[in-house]
């Protein structure tokens, strides 16, 4: 009698001489061989859970339906002594029904990229600009109608490489709908940049600070909110430091405020002298995933580290990169400090508001810490990010939760209030509307639920 999965007991004698044909050399009529072929079909959707089969009149033993594979087959679990099914049995177990879950078919399956690094490539339009130490590359994403993000990448890195995947993050899509974003590059830091001849005196941070007002009079920006990584973050800070009526707001992610100390002077020196006689070496490549990471980034990230080791070897002009090196090991101190509530101002700060963020894992929290002592504490607010050493890429889900509520609160984000009426549907109403009857201090947060 059939069974489930495929198995059957083959009869030798009686009066059930239908099923004898199933084993037997014979010739039957087509009509009877549909009919065996129906009622086997019928009898493996049974929910049976072991079949009998006998071979060459031995006893007759149990097979459950584990130890069959999708096919029906026997799984090869022991040594068998003969082949499992002779060729008659091969054939009619070929007609039988499969697997109802082989039958399956996957329809309308997308893949989708949230963070996709190379499309922030093809939705910039790149611009030269000329600065008196020479043209530098900008990259401008969005509408240059809406108020403009600057920022400015870290060593070893480019406005491709650096932003890419964080501006590519769902909230940040969002956001850049209110926003122009200009991405500028350090002189000689984008992909296929020349070498820059021995001569070439490569600017001062300083200098390099002072070329974004270039970059703001081609663009005919008023004001700009800087957003800066390491290296970049300082420039930017000497920027606003430099300009302050320039700067609306400030976010920058491992930002030092000091002048380099020997250590990192020592090694930086190093890695300076290796790119410029034998390239991009395993030492200074090191040294650069330990600048971006941190320790042992290899447990967090394997994808990611190897995605930026390849970006060291074949995107960066190790020339270029040595004089950008040699230029930050030689930053001066900012000469900023926190004046005592009370008392006249007798040193520089910054006057715009100021978020500062390092992560947890960062080799460079001591600095931000440092940095975050000499700011106003009422402008200034220091956020360390946990589970991460390079915030861009590691958590750009919290970095750009914390990026738009710090623009929220200073009034950058058009549309973030809703209000909720008892009868009516929400509305959404803008800020400068809201602030006619409701006014708020610009350090607040502007993010909550308005209901009457």
């Amino acid at each position: 009698m059939p069974q489930s999965d495929g198995g059957y007991v083959s009869l030798t004698g009686g009066p059930q001489s239908v099923y004898n044909s199933t084993t037997e050399p014979q010739s039957a009529s087509k009509s009877v061989m549909e009919t065996v072929k129906r009622v086997i079909g019928t009898a493996i959707g049974a929910q049976d859970k072991h079949a009998l089969i006998e071979r060459d009149g031995a006893q007759p033993y149990i097979i459950s339906s584990r130890d069959r594979d999708k096919t029906g087959k026997t799984a090869n679990n022991r040594m068998p002594s003969a082949p499992a099914h002779t060729a008659e049995e091969a054939r009619l177990l070929g007609t039988m029904p499969m697997d109802p879950m082989d039958d399956i078919e996957l329809r309308s399956v997308q893949m989708q990229y949230p963070n996709q690094r190379g499309s922030i490539v093809g939705q910039c339009d790149l611009r030269r600009v000329p600065t008196d130490k020479g043209d530098i590359l900008v990259a401008v994403q969005g509408d240059t109608t809406k108020p403009g993000i600057v920022t400015y990448h870290d060593l070893g890195l480019n406005y491709a490489s650096s932003f890419a995947g964080f501006f590519n993050f769902p909230s940040m899509r969002a956001l850049l709908d209110n926003f122009c974003v200009y991405h500028v590059n350090a002189p000689g830091q984008e992909e296929g940049a020349p070498t820059f001849p021995e001569d070439y005196v490569y600017p001062t941070f300083d200098e390099l600070a002072s070329q974004l007002l270039f970059v703001m009079s081609h663009f005919n920006l008023k004001t700009i909110i800087g957003l800066g990584v390491g290296a970049g973050a300082n420039i930017l800070a000497r920027f606003a430091l430099a300009h302050p009526d320039k700067v609306g707001a400030l976010c920058l992610i491992n930002c030092s405020s000091t002048a380099a100390g020997w250590i990192e002077w020592g090694y930086q020196l190093l890695n300076s002298r290796n790119l410029r006689t034998k390239g991009m070496t395993q030492s200074v490549m090191d040294y650069l995933m330990w600048h971006h990471f941190g320790r042992n980034p290899e447990e967090r990230n394997l994808d990611l580290v190897q995605l930026y080791k390849s970006n060291f070897e074949r995107s960066i002009n190790p020339v270029n990169l040595a004089m950008f090196i040699d230029s930050y090991i030689k930053r001066t101190d900012l000469n900023i400090a926190r004046t005592p509530s009370g008392t006249p101002q007798t040193a520089a700060s910054l006057k715009m508001p100021v978020l500062n963020i390092t992560g947890a894992l960062s080799p460079h929290i001591d600095d931000t810490v440092t940095f975050n002592g000499r700011l106003a504490p009422e402008k200034t607010n220091w956020m360390k990010i946990s589970d991460c050493g390079l915030v861009l890429e590691e958590q750009p889900g919290k970095l750009a939760e914390a990026f738009r509520l710090f623009l929220q609160g200073e009034g950058y984000v058009y549309i973030f209030y809703q209000i909720q009426r008892k009868y009516k549907n929400r509305q959404i109403i803008t800020t400068s509307s809201f602030a006619n009857h409701h006014p708020i201090k610009d350090t607040h947060l502007a993010l909550f639920s308005y209901s009457y």
